[in-house]
């Protein structure tokens, strides 16, 4: 197709368009796929934005366990020297934070975050495949038009108007073929969510339970070391004596 032949398609889609909005051209409408369509779209925009979350979890767990280990390190900095405790909390968050790049992102990425990806990325073609649709049924209700106002107003050259029928009759088995495989294909689409969806929301759970029960444990173990230590004065004591300082106000 040429480009000056599409660009005339295209500016008499528009026309016909712009004519059915002031009802000048009727529009062909179909119910059933209609309905269709609304649960594709419903569907898309749920999955895109279920993509859209499971990736902020994962960063916000990648967040979460380099946070920690800042927290760690920063603690080494400005206490010296760390008792074993803190020392032993460091080793530990370098530990999650390693863990959580080797192991959770990884699993999370394949098991979760690609296959979603990879769903989205058909909705692109199956919304092409509606414009396709669409256009076509612009397409039919223009020959309609042209033939309908030679039937009311006919034509001094006879052969215009079977000419005009011939095309719309071509333009509507154009129509109606693209129609019909949408209203079959759509509702299928739509059913293999649960099958396609649930491995993945499996795989999510999976690996958010590994992630609460390695770090508990991680952590957990640290406790006798805290008790061991115990506690070396009270927290508003301390503060007690910070306002006593002079350049704390005591002047």
């Amino acid at each position: 197709m040429s480009l000056m032949h599409s660009f005339k398609k295209n500016l008499n889609r528009a026309g016909t368009s712009l004519m059915q909005r002031t009802g000048a051209v009727d529009r062909t409408e179909d119910a059933e796929f209609n309905e269709e369509y609304e649960r594709f779209k419903t569907l898309s925009k749920k999955v895109e934005k279920l993509s859209k979350q499971s990736k902020n979890y994962l960063d916000a767990i990648r967040n979460l366990t380099a946070a920690q280990r800042r927290i760690s390190q920063t603690l080494g900095r400005f206490i010296e020297p760390l008792s074993p405790a803190m020392m032993q909390y460091g080793k530990v968050m370098d530990k999650l934070d390693d863990d959580a790049r080797a192991e959770l992102d990884t699993a999370f990425r394949t098991a979760v975050l690609e296959p979603l990806t990879r769903l989205c990325s058909y909705y692109p073609v199956v919304d092409e495949a509606i414009k396709r649709r669409n256009k076509k049924a612009l397409d039919y209700d223009s020959q309609r038009a042209k033939v309908r106002k030679l039937i009311d107003k006919p034509s001094e050259d006879p052969h215009r108007l079977p000419v005009a029928e011939e095309a719309a009759n071509l333009a509507r088995e154009q129509y109606e073929g693209l129609n019909t495989i949408l209203i079959e294909d759509l509702p299928k689409l739509v059913e293999l969510r649960v099958p396609y969806i649930d491995p993945c929301f499996e795989a999510l759970t999976k690996a958010e339970l590994k992630f609460a029960q390695t770090s508990y444990e991680e952590i957990e173990n640290l406790r006798p070391l805290v008790e061991q230590e115990g506690h070396k004065g009270n927290v508003d004591d301390i503060l007690g004596q910070m306002r006593q300082l002079t350049i704390c106000g005591n002047y």
